[in-house]
């Protein structure tokens, strides 16, 4: 019985910061070309103020460089959703996307659709996987925990949900919804979750810290349920 492997996206297989730095230096270059403003110094506060979350990021600095309207904003938001990002697969995830070349391999995430649809193009991944699924494109209420985009993968692979393994980082929402279906849920410790503990429910059956630990051996473990 061959596993069917489903990798989540951000901070699984690449380092989201550096998309969010990839668009910050695209929105810092559309600032110059707008309004002559320095693009190396606005790139530097928007990196500033992201330890203080996402939320109103560009609002703030369009604020600070005298450039505010909720127009503007707007169009900043749509040139850092609509960039193409300059990212790249975390080496462990190249070596690991090799090696498992032989098994059905499938993307689930969630996010913008064209975000993350730009994020696949620039990774390579299309090409790499048998399908992408970004859960927004079947509406928010798909998005996870719903299993539905694993139903679909079970229907398109036919096979059981116990064949299915997912490796996702974040114990918050990439377990919960699969797990008590029979799914194969295995946590890769790294990423902004990397230290999070919630209660059982809500974490995956297996962990593993990078994924230079998710071997053909290591995936044949989980679908006999060995610890």
């Amino acid at each position: 019985m061959m596993a069917v492997v489903v990798f989540d996206l951000d901070d699984t297989l690449y380092d989201e910061l550096t998309y969010v730095r990839s668009g910050f230096r695209a929105v810092a270059q559309f600032l110059q070309r707008s309004w002559n403003l320095p693009a190396e110094p606005c790139y530097q506060r928007l990196v500033m103020r992201l330890a203080g979350g996402r939320g109103s990021i560009f609002d703030d600095v369009l604020q600070e460089f005298g450039v505010y309207s909720r127009k503007n904003v707007r169009q900043c938001l749509s040139v850092y959703r609509r960039h193409q990002p300059e990212i790249c697969l975390f080496p462990a995830a190249e070596d690991c996307l090799r090696w498992l070349a032989p098994f059905p391999l499938y993307i689930v995430t969630d996010g913008n659709k064209l975000v993350q649809h730009n994020k696949i193009i620039a990774l390579g991944l299309k090409e790499r996987v048998r399908h992408c699924y970004i859960t927004h494109r079947y509406g928010i209420k798909n998005a996870k925990p719903s299993p539905y985009c694993f139903w679909k993968i079970c229907e398109r692979e036919q096979v059981d949900p116990g064949q299915v393994i997912y490796v996702a980082d974040n114990p918050r929402k990439d377990f919960v919804g699969i797990k008590p279906l029979g799914f194969k849920t295995v946590r890769i410790l790294q990423g902004q979750y990397k230290d999070l503990v919630l209660e059982e429910r809500f974490e995956a059956r297996w962990r593993i810290q990078s994924l230079t630990g998710l071997t053909p051996e290591f995936l044949q473990q989980v679908l006999e349920n060995e610890p």
